[in-house]
């Protein structure tokens, strides 16, 4: 038994389409990751100086530990 192999050329629009869906995709999870972030910040912020002592954490870290969840 022999394999056939052949190739075709992917129809008209398919990879315009393709690559439309990706960058939307794309901004999708960009869009997710700044959002986790923003969450992130605004719940570590609303912490008081002693509960973010009482995590291991200070003030200056919050900018920090919500850059690097995105």
């Amino acid at each position: 038994m022999a394999a056939d192999m052949t190739t075709r050329p992917a129809p008209f629009g398919a990879i315009t389409t393709f690559k439309i869906v990706s960058f939307f995709g794309a901004a999708a999870l960009a869009l997710s990751a700044w959002n986790d972030s923003r969450v992130t910040r605004k719940s570590l912020g609303k912490l008081s100086d002693r509960e973010l002592d009482d995590i291991g954490l200070c003030r200056s870290d919050i900018e920090v530990i919500a850059r690097d969840r995105a």
